[in-house]
């Protein structure tokens, strides 16, 4: 098993072993083909990371549905259609993008054009291409309409806590409009919220204040190389982060392309759902960050902190409140989809690339290495507790859990 926190392995030669692994899987279909590029276009468009992930949700769910109506390989959903098996797979992975993207992401048009024709050049012209492209259309369209009311356009209308006349920081936090969306697979977005943070007067708390002050600050001594490492290479929140993974799995031999199409539907919905439910309960119990936390440890009745005037936390603090940890939730939920769908089969190696570490890759052969790992960079970082690593694991297995449930259901 690899083990980057105990690894004595050169790091500089575990990133180039990582970076050949990532080059070998990153062209196993047209599904994952197409996910790098949607990837790539949704990041140049600067959306934000629940944004990012629900544009996405909603292509990998189109092209799951354009593929399985070609494929017929799973059973139909409520967005499937026809049977069309004459129609070429490739050409409707490639309409279901270009779709949905154009509407998602209409700043990026021409980098879709641009992608959409370079796929269709390949493609022998004739019958079945014409019928992939409709399966494609079709399939996006239906996908866009089932998505349309999902609560995206709610108005932020977030109020700042103050006293009349009293300055506060002037930058809104952000996505407090998020819980007023319509999950892919939950109920409603409080069915997993969790209870409440550690009282300020528990030893809990204590814990959890006092080991992020020691090693999330920014001038911390106890800090290692090796998890400052960890901490900007999970820096980045974007989805694309995560994908990388989803590929090694994809690219086990053997794999069929309606079988990656569905994994990454399953993903991509499930990801969306854990951030309705994250932030959710984050503006629910609007708990302190760090910086916040630290800067007031003598007044929160806790004679086992104190107050640090100048702590400041290694990364920048996210604009929202901090309670559960988002990151985590996310981390968790695609590892436990991940582990689902690789049973008890042999372990991929799992390799992924980060735009925060100028493109390093890491790799794991155990999904809980890989989930904790994003749950200690987070408190390196020096923007999360402990606490809230673990109830943001412990709800993305459960919404992961559900993911399985809905959509890994066998073949026909």
């Amino acid at each position: 098993m690899m083990n980057h926190s105990k690894t004595h392995r050169p790091m500089a030669l575990l990133v180039v072993i990582a970076a050949l692994l990532v080059g070998r899987t990153a062209h196993a279909d047209a599904v994952t083909d197409w996910n790098v590029k949607a990837g790539e276009i949704v990041a140049a468009a600067k959306l934000g990371t629940p944004a990012a992930n629900r544009v996405l949700a909603i292509v990998q769910t189109a092209v799951y549905e354009a593929t399985n109506a070609i494929t017929g390989r799973y059973p139909a959903s409520g967005t499937s259609f026809e049977s069309t098996p004459d129609a070429s797979v490739e050409a409707a992975i490639a309409a279901a993008n270009r779709v949905t993207l154009a509407k998602l992401v209409p700043s990026q048009q021409a980098a879709v054009d641009a992608a959409y024709q370079d796929a269709l050049a390949v493609l022998t012209d004739g019958p079945a291409k014409s019928a992939g492209i409709a399966a494609g259309d079709k399939a996006a369209l239906a996908v866009l309409a089932l998505r349309a009311d999902d609560g995206f356009a709610t108005v932020e209308t977030y109020r700042p806590h103050t006293s009349p006349g009293v300055y506060v920081p002037t930058v809104i936090p952000v996505f407090s409009q998020w819980p007023q969306r319509k999950p892919w697979l939950m109920t409603g977005p409080a069915q997993f919220r969790p209870d409440p943070p550690p009282a300020l007067a528990s030893a809990v708390w204590a814990r959890d204040l006092n080991e992020v002050k020691e090693i999330g600050g920014k001038r911390s001594a106890r800090r290692t190389a090796e998890q400052t490492e960890i901490v900007r290479f999970w820096e980045s929140t974007m989805p694309t982060i995560y994908y990388g993974l989803v590929r090694s799995v994809a690219a086990v031999p053997g794999r069929e392309v309606t079988q990656n199409a569905r994994l990454f539907a399953a993903v991509t919905q499930a990801i969306d759902d854990a951030m309705i439910a994250i932030f959710d309960a984050k503006y629910h119990y609007n708990f302190w960050r760090p910086i916040t936390a630290i800067r007031n440890g003598d007044i929160d009745g806790n004679d086992a902190t104190e107050r640090d005037p100048a702590w400041t936390p290694f990364i920048e603090t996210p604009m929202h409140p901090e309670y559960p940890c988002a990151h985590c939730i996310v981390a968790s939920t695609v590892g436990t989809v991940l582990q689902a769908e690789i049973g008890t089969g042999p372990m991929p190696t799992l390799t992924t690339t980060s735009d925060t570490a100028n493109g390093a890759a890491r790799s794991w052969t155990n999904i809980d290495d890989f989930v904790q790992e994003v749950a200690n960079a987070r408190i390196f970082g020096g923007v999360h507790y402990r606490t809230s690593t673990e109830v943001g694991i412990a709800m993305g297995k459960t919404i992961g859990a559900m993911a399985v449930t809905r959509n890994l259901g066998p073949p026909k």
